[in-house]
């Protein structure tokens, strides 16, 4: 490629570049390198507007070369209604980081939900009871439908119920039960059916705790996906200063995620027991008894967003995919 070019992809580019399998490999590598020291420390921004937030997510990664990633991804509650627009939209500029160069220009859309529910595969990998089968999943929209997709991927599921506040679960049940050829029910009370599950994963935009400690079994895999700003929460903090807690990056949980609000609480940094990038490459164990309850919580990272980025734009190289142009020209 012509050093002077920058790539664009748009989110078709993007889908069709890397496949949904492929990503929980890319993430895990990625945090692998982050506990090797081949990462630079990824930073989270929020930005607070009328109508919504923009998360800025930044951070670099040493893969086949040095890459530098910056998404700025908006989340716009009401963009359905007002303007028939995704809720969360946004680009990924990703550089050169010998040079700076801006590399590629994409949108994250794709990215930011395949990526996200890659990391709870790969922390069900290493922290769920290899043989669970029954899995709850609360939030029934675009990312509850990748995340029991990414799981399909690392644990034989074999059942599976749908929790929302609205009707969309009746629909996901359906839907998904047809795509993945597994009983998947739609449930109005979530008690029961966590009671039931040896996973559960929470993927809400949630501003106060639904998921009770009195609600999960021993054993159970908790990945907490819906908080990544501080007004989140979907977890009782309790379920948290009480269990093995597992996190993304310490101290972004620590601003934005669950464990922000068990902080607050009276839980101390010191009781985490580990990010998944130290269990990932054998410093810290993962699972070690199959009746530990594990909260995963998961902010999502910038090190997931390089990391896809740069498979996307290398994977463009190759097959001569992406609009090039100078975005410098005179």
């Amino acid at each position: 490629m012509n050093s002077k070019e920058t790539l664009l992809f748009s989110r078709q580019d993007v889908c069709s570049l890397i496949a949904f399998y492929e990503y929980i490999g890319i993430v895990e590598d990625a945090f692998r390198r982050h506990a090797e020291g081949k990462s630079w420390r990824p930073q989270l921004m929020h930005v607070e507007l009328n109508q919504g937030t923009f998360h800025l997510k930044a951070g670099g990664l040493q893969t086949t070369k040095p890459y530098f990633g910056l998404k700025v991804g908006g989340d716009f509650p009401n963009n359905s209604a007002r303007f028939g627009m995704p809720r969360i939209q946004g680009t990924i500029i990703l550089c050169d980081g010998e040079n700076g160069y801006p590399l590629a220009i994409m949108d994250s859309i794709e990215i930011t939900i395949r990526r996200t529910a890659a990391l709870t595969a790969v922390a069900a990998k290493y922290l769920a009871n290899p043989d669970s089968s029954t899995v709850t999943i609360c939030g029934c929209g675009v990312q509850g439908r990748a995340q029991l997709r990414a799981l399909m991927q690392v644990l034989s599921v074999g059942q599976v119920y749908a929790f929302d506040i609205d009707e969309s679960r009746v629909r996901y049940a359906r839907e998904m039960s047809e795509e993945l050829g597994i009983p998947v029910e739609a449930v109005d009370s979530l008690e029961p059916a966590v009671r039931k599950s040896q996973v559960c994963v929470t993927c809400t935009p949630a501003k106060r705790p639904y998921l009770a400690k009195s609600y999960v079994s021993p054993g159970t895999f908790i990945s907490a996906v819906g908080a990544d700003s501080p007004d989140k929460q979907e977890l009782d903090p309790e379920l948290l200063s009480c269990n093995k807690v597992v996190v993304d990056l310490l101290e972004q949980c620590a601003n934005v995620g669950e464990l922000h609000h068990a902080l607050e609480h009276g839980m101390t940094r010191e009781a985490v027991h580990a990010e998944i990038a130290e269990v990932i490459v054998g410093k810290k164990p993962g699972r070690t008894s199959q009746s530990e309850i594990i909260v995963f919580d998961t902010t999502g990272t910038a090190l997931q967003d390089v990391a896809a980025a740069a498979a996307v734009y290398e994977r463009g190289l190759k097959t001569g995919r992406g609009t090039r142009f100078d975005l410098f020209e005179n």
